[in-house]
């Protein structure tokens, strides 16, 4: 017992203090796909090469429309492996949570050449783009939103309706030391009935969509549902099928869309907090 405490004292306070300030993310970390248009001078490459469609080419003549959805994606990097010309690179952005499905797909439109590359940007729509609201924001008045919102802290139900468990990984870091979610007066629970938030993850399962709709149905209100991951917000790599419905939205209604495959602690805590502000005004 003496030598767990003198652990204790020795390591010191190890609670990252995201969102106060900025989080550490390593150099090899992964983050969003950003596009530079005007440099972009095919986007079929990129379009074959990604796995889940989150980059879909429609050429009428010599005109392309590409559409981009980081409800999609899942930051594996082979768009930016290969494109060239720097059209796509690889950042280390994850805080990507935003409160319309809109807000995660962006368009351009493209003049062509004959060989099918890209003659001219003519337009681009990013106007639902990841939203410019960072964590920093959230965070510097959210313990006072909370209890002003609910008078007391708040409740998270996890549901798990069909992942793969990666996002529940990450779910999990949030209680641990490093991330200590509790700080904020944001604690998990058992039961829906006890919950202000549904924090549901993985593409709908057909043997969970009546599960997911009774949990939906026991969460007193005023609530707020978030999509977690590309499966909930999309279906991600599996999408729909015999056995998976896909997004969440398409069973209960999602008020926040969090994606990443999976998001890190950093990104749910953005999304939360997010929601925080959409209960706050319910």
């Amino acid at each position: 017992m003496f030598k767990i405490l003198q652990k204790t004292l020795s390591t010191g306070i190890a609670t990252n203090p995201y969102p106060q300030t900025a989080a550490l993310v390593s150099e090899q970390f992964r983050g969003r796909p950003a596009f530079d248009f005007p440099a972009w001078q095919d986007a079929r490459p990129a379009a074959e090469a990604c796995p889940t469609g989150a980059i879909a080419v429609r050429d009428s003549g010599l005109t392309r429309e590409v559409a981009i959805d980081y409800g999609l994606c899942v930051f594996c990097g082979e768009c930016a492996r290969v494109s060239y010309a720097g059209g796509v690179r690889m950042t280390r952005e994850f805080e990507l949570a935003t409160r319309s499905r809109e807000g995660l797909r962006i368009t351009a439109q493209y003049e062509l050449y004959a060989d099918g590359t890209h003659k001219q940007l003519i337009s681009t729509d990013e106007a639902g783009a990841v939203t410019a609201v960072t964590a920093e924001m959230l965070g510097r008045e959210v313990e006072r939103t909370v209890r002003q919102a609910l008078g007391r802290s708040l409740a998270i139900r996890e549901v798990d309706a069909g992942s793969c468990n990666g996002c529940e990984l990450e779910i999990v870091a949030l209680n641990n030391p490093v991330h200590d979610i509790e700080r904020f007066g944001i604690h998990f629970v058992a039961s829906p009935r006890h919950a202000d938030m549904l924090l549901v993850t993985g593409p709908v399962t057909r043997n969970m969509e009546m599960a997911l709709r009774k949990t939906y149905d026991a969460t007193p209100h005023p609530k707020v549902v978030v999509a977690v991951g590309a499966c909930g917000i999309s279906g991600g790599i599996f999408g729909s099928s015999y056995a998976s419905i896909g997004a969440v939205d398409r069973v209960i209604p999602v008020d926040v869309y969090i994606p990443g495959c999976p998001p890190r602690p950093e990104a749910l805590l953005h999304g939360i907090l997010l929601a925080v502000y959409r209960l706050a005004r319910a």
